[in-house]
């Protein structure tokens, strides 16, 4: 089961999110928990909202008030209505928030049923819940529901790697090459990117840059890749590296290996549908391109934004740390492509959100009381200022490429000798 936790301060705009997908019939609520019933148990989107705002007018200093949860298992688990609003409540209880208002929606518009959650980190005296190890913990639960409830795990290798963060190239730091070389030839092994484009992206959080370098050879055309070292800005901070330097999973014959099988892979994944989800929700409940990316950073999501010397936005890039995928806007919806955001930031269009407020069904009578991270994101790295690069890579940094492949030759040779 995969869990997004979502930071914000538009709770007018969660709430008004999951609305919007009851309004289609695509939701339902399944639970309320410290909500107190309406006399003809029929609920809005105000309504809801006024619920909350004790809690948030007693807050004096928190920023990001609220928090908005989803819980995704696997589209193979069959849960029932019960199952979820049980392990909402567990969650909730763990995580620190079981005495909170929150409300627990399901929402059944893609092929994988999942719920998400609404509620406030500000307790009813104004003081935040604390929240400071709030991604470890969930990915513990997580584990303990799966667990629990018999559901298939969300990776097979999450606990074989340890949870390091690998760091950008810093060409002032010198030994370019081996910067290069300690994270190129590492994220083939566990990021799935479909095309060169979406591999640039991924490298550009790194500051690196890939390019196709086509010439002739005897008579023959030959395709080759150098890898850039850039700067702060994305100018070029360095000269170009054959990609041969760093072995062949860096060059352009296996990765377009690996484009193919990403594709492959990506075609089935349930992340797609989680994504999309968590771009859509930034786009309700942020209203600027900085906020919209700081929102999507929480939650192990990078946004990379591509444009031209005017301005104008060409593509859009996601790339998701958690299931190590890079995905295009449009691959992920129409309605999430370029255009739509170069419209929104450069033109003030945002996309328009429908307001209507159609009442809520009362949900069955349930025990509201409460009973009795995929790892990706350190710690200590979680609040840091950098674009938050969430992934597993091993901790290569520093390694001496030079002294390898001398060693390798030295190992040869002596096999060599060996066979005479």
């Amino acid at each position: 089961m995969i869990a997004k936790i979502g930071k914000g301060s538009n709770m007018y705009g969660a709430i008004l999110y999951n609305q919007q997908k009851m309004d289609k019939e695509n939701g339902v609520v399944l639970l309320l928990n410290k909500i107190p019933d309406t006399v003809d148990g029929r609920y809005s989107v105000a309504y809801f909202n006024k619920c909350f705002e004790p809690y948030l007018s007693a807050n004096i200093k928190t920023e990001k008030t609220v928090r908005h949860i989803s819980l995704n298992p696997d589209p193979s688990d069959k849960v029932s209505d019960e199952q979820f609003t049980e392990m909402a409540q567990l969650y909730m209880e763990r995580m620190g928030y079981g005495n909170q208002p929150y409300i627990v929606f399901k929402h059944t518009d893609i092929d994988r049923t999942h719920i998400h959650i609404v509620s406030t980190c500000v307790g009813i005296d104004g003081k935040k819940i604390p929240d400071d190890y709030d991604h470890p913990r969930s990915m513990a639960i997580c584990r303990d529901l799966e667990q629990k409830y018999n559901m298939k795990k969300a990776t097979e290798q999450e606990q074989k790697q340890a949870n390091k963060v690998f760091k950008p190239v810093d060409y002032h730091k010198g030994d370019i090459k081996s910067q290069i070389a300690s994270v190129v030839r590492h994220l083939p092994k566990y990021y799935s990117f479909p095309t060169m484009g979406s591999y640039n992206a991924l490298l550009s959080l790194f500051n690196i840059t890939a390019e196709e370098v086509k010439g002739e050879r005897n008579g023959q055309t030959v395709n080759g890749l150098v890898y850039v070292a850039l700067d702060k800005n994305g100018n070029k901070a360095s000269n170009p590296f054959k990609a041969s330097l760093f072995g062949k999973d860096a060059g352009i014959a296996q990765l377009q290996k690996h484009f193919e099988q990403s594709k492959e892979k990506m075609k089935t994944t349930p992340v797609r549908s989680v994504l999309k989800n968590a771009v859509e929700l930034a786009i309700h409940t942020t209203s600027n391109e900085t906020d919209f990316r700081k929102q999507l950073t929480e939650q192990g999501i990078n946004t990379v934004i591509r444009c031209n010397i005017e301005g104008r936005i060409y593509g859009m890039t996601f790339i998701d740390h958690e299931s190590r995928s890079v995905w295009n806007g449009s691959a992920l919806d129409r309605n999430l492509s370029a255009n739509v955001f170069n419209d929104w930031w450069n033109n003030g269009n945002k996309p328009e959100l429908k307001t209507q407020h159609s009442p809520v069904s009362k949900p069955n009578t349930i025990d509201n009381q409460p009973k009795d991270l995929f790892e990706f994101i350190s710690q200590e790295h979680s609040h840091s200022s950098d674009l938050g690069l969430f992934s597993l890579l091993p901790d290569a940094q520093g390694e001496n490429y030079e002294e390898d492949q001398f060693a390798n030759r030295i190992k040869k040779k002596k096999q060599k000798g060996r066979r005479l």
